[in-house]
Formats: structure tokens, C-alpha cells, sequence
């Protein structure tokens, strides 16, 4: 059975994957947002951006396989396929769906046996902080992905929230879509949120701009002065990021807020 030479990864996701999997020999290209892990970047050609490739650069390059991450990547996929590449994206949207996708990876690539590893590490890691999670004080959290409009968290961000002592105030607006994330001040401030996290998909977050919003004053995140930004190459990519480095900094960050409660 032969397994593929060459792989255009058009997320990041994928390109951590395969460097925790010791296979960065099999990336053939990259999408110009990756930053995990930091060299990748200069280690491979840029290809793609998230709704936009290259798809002449792609084709030269010869891959035997292109994965992507979504729906919004499918007019790309669509003009791979019509050029006769092989191409699968996924839609992973739950923690489990993002350890069933690394262990797909491996399948493909002939790395099972890594992959279970890792799923297995991250498993355990996932399920020890959701142990020690239980015994505090669950934090009230308003994630917000985009300003405007304003979007709040998505599924895996969610879960992460609710695994680390944190419950979601948007728990019940998880979908996939962004429109199904669309929540409105008035609601933000009704649910009246203890900590406030910004991670604005391509842009820095204006942590005081939080309190400048109609309402905010009242908020207790407002008037403890606990709105921070985390990182979006962490937290908004479906992927190995969200254990190694995404379950400790949401631990600790509402361990801090829990504390002060």
C-alpha cells in the first residue's frame, strides 16, 4: 500500500499534526497564516491563504494529496478536484471530531501508531483537566471570535471553556455557521459575564473597547477589569494546539478569575 508523498496543507492545523507526528517531510505546502509550529512558515512554499490559493503554484508542485479544513474552503477544493487532485477537507467542529481527525491523518499517511499516541496524550490531558475542573467554582465566560458582528465561541472552544472551570454564557449558540454565533450586547450584558476573552480571527483585540459598549459598565468582567485576548493561532484552529498549549492557558486564566471571585 502506498501512502502520499507530498501533502498542500491549506490550514494549520494540519501542518502541526504532521510536525508532532515527525512528518514534515510530507508537506509540500502551507497556508500563509500558519504559525504552528514557527518555523513551518519558512520550511515550505506558501500556497494558500484560507479562501484563497494559489492554484497554479499547487498544481506544479504535484502533491499527491491537498487537505483542508470547512465548507469555506470548498470553491478551492471544487478547482483542485476539477484539475485532478486529490483532495479531502474536513469539518471538524467538537474536541472528540478534532481527535478523530488526527488519527484520519495518521491513517493516510501511515502513521497510526503516532497518531494514537497523540490522541491518546491529548485524551488523558483533556479528561485530567475536566477532573480537576470539577472542583471549582464554575467562571462565567463571554468569548468573543469577531466584534462585528459580534460572534461568540464555537463549538471547540466551548467545550474547552466548559473543560477548564468555565461555562460558556453562549453554550446554547455553538454552530457551525457564524450567523448561529451572532449575539447581540444587550444579551452579552443580561448574562452579565465575570471574564471577557477577545481572540478576533486576524486581528488584535481592543481589550478597552469592551467597556465603551452600551451596558458593559454593569458587567462584573467590566468593573473587575478582567477582559483579556488570547491568541488565535491557539484557539480558533481545530487542531493539536488546543491541547498543548489551549487547555493549560484557559485553566489558568479562569483559576485566576475563580480565585478573586
Amino acid at each position: 500500500m502506498s501512502f502520499p508523498s507530498k501533502i498542500i496543507c491549506l490550514t494549520e492545523e494540519t501542518v502541526e499534526s504532521l510536525y508532532l507526528m515527525g512528518r514534515s517531510d510530507l508537506i509540500g505546502g502551507v497556508s500563509k497564516y500558519v504559525e504552528r509550529p514557527t518555523e513551518a512558515k519558512t520550511n515550505h512554499p506558501i500556497v494558500s491563504q484560507f479562501v484563497r490559493s494559489d492554484i497554479e503554484q499547487i498544481i506544479d508542485l504535484r502533491p499527491d494529496l491537498v487537505i483542508g479544513f470547512s465548507d469555506i474552503q470548498k470553491d478551492i477544493a471544487r478547482e483542485l478536484i476539477s484539475r485532478g487532485l486529490n483532495v479531502l477537507v474536513t469539518n471538524q467542529r467538537s474536541l472528540q471530531e478534532i481527535l478523530d481527525q488526527i488519527l484520519l491523518l495518521g491513517r493516510l499517511i501511515g502513521e497510526e501508531k503516532k497518531a494514537k499516541k497523540l490522541v491518546d496524550d491529548f485524551s488523558k490531558k483533556l479528561e485530567s483537566f475536566r477532573e480537576k475542573s470539577k472542583l471549582k467554582p464554575k467562571v462565567k465566560v463571554y468569548f468573543e471570535e469577531w466584534d462585528e458582528p459580534r460572534l461568540s465561541a464555537i463549538q471547540w472552544v466551548s467545550e474547552l471553556i466548559e473543560a477548564t472551570g468555565g461555562e460558556n454564557i453562549f453554550k446554547h449558540k455553538i454552530g457551525s455557521l457564524a450567523v448561529q454565533r451572532a449575539v447581540t450586547d444587550s444579551e452579552v450584558v443580561a448574562l452579565n459575564p465575570d471574564i471577557i476573552i477577545g481572540c478576533w480571527c486576524g486581528k488584535k483585540v481592543k481589550t478597552d473597547s469592551f467597556a465603551q459598549r452600551p451596558g458593559y459598565r454593569e458587567i462584573t468582567a467590566i468593573r473587575k477589569n478582567q477582559v483579556f485576548e488570547v491568541d488565535p493561532a491557539i484557539f480558533l484552529q481545530p487542531g493539536p494546539a488546543l491541547f498543548v498549549d489551549g487547555l493549560d492557558q484557559f485553566f489558568g486564566l479562569l483559576a485566576k478569575i475563580s480565585s478573586c471571585a
